[in-house]
């Protein structure tokens, strides 16, 4: 099977790791990755500012790029939600349209993809600790992939999973959010970390980067000792 990988702006730029992780996941199963060098940012920063003509431009620029993958496989569902936003932005040319229609329906979070086309739930993935899981609000509300990481985390031997208590809101993060409303924001993850001490979780894992670094630097800041991993490096620890 023939994966594009779409790594994003934070995994390409702070998250490296990530994408490595990924990929060697995706090459485990049996599928055949390769990485467009012209994929650029997804437009998302721009379309939720209220700037959809410069949105436009960058989402006609990542359908023509990903137009020949078989499937488009990013580890970050807040991005590939905006993939699937593409259509919204063309409603007054259905030539774009279809062409940003027929992206969607072959791009997939990174753990949506394992569990719903590969039919996988156990990756053979072995981490011995406590951890507690953190839904990002794009992947669960827009793009609703909510059981795929939990059903791969459940499969983990050595892991014990907790739920993670308020886990239905935001951390924080949002993007432009936590630069615009800085108080708030802070107040946000701060909450978001109590919960996690409530777990008693020696790691929390995250799908999506710029949740893992909102909350990550706040835990590091207060100092406290909690470790901060995505889910594709979690499922890359084979026994």
């Amino acid at each position: 099977m023939k994966v594009s990988l779409f790594i994003t702006c934070l995994a390409d730029v702070f998250y490296t790791n990530v994408g490595k992780h990924t990929v060697e996941v995706l090459e485990r199963l049996g599928c055949e990755v390769d990485f467009p060098e012209n994929q650029t940012c997804c437009g998302q920063p721009a379309y939720n500012s209220g700037y959809h003509k410069e949105a436009r431009e960058v989402a006609k620029h990542m359908i023509r790029t990903f137009e020949n993958s078989d499937y488009v496989v990013s580890p970050a569902g807040s991005c590939v939600s905006m993939l699937h936003e593409y259509k919204h932005l063309f409603e007054d040319d259905p030539e774009w349209q279809v062409r940003a229609e027929e992206l969607a329906n072959k791009s997939f979070e990174f753990t949506q993809f394992i569990v719903e086309v590969l039919k996988v739930k156990d990756v053979g993935a072995k981490l011995d600790a406590n951890v507690t899981y953190h839904t990002s609000c794009h992947m669960t509300r827009l793009l609703g992939v909510k059981d795929a990481p939990m059903t791969l985390l459940e499969n983990v031997e050595g892991l014990t999973l907790t739920s993670l208590p308020n886990k239905e809101t935001c951390c924080g993060f949002g993007g432009t959010f936590s630069v615009k409303m800085v108080p708030i924001s802070e107040q946000m993850v701060n909450e978001k970390i109590e919960h996690i001490e409530e777990t008693k979780a020696e790691v929390l894992v995250g799908a999506d980067c710029g949740c893992l670094m909102n909350i990550g630097g706040r835990i590091e800041r207060q100092g406290k000792p909690i470790k901060v991993m995505h889910i594709a490096e979690v499922l890359d620890k084979t026994k």
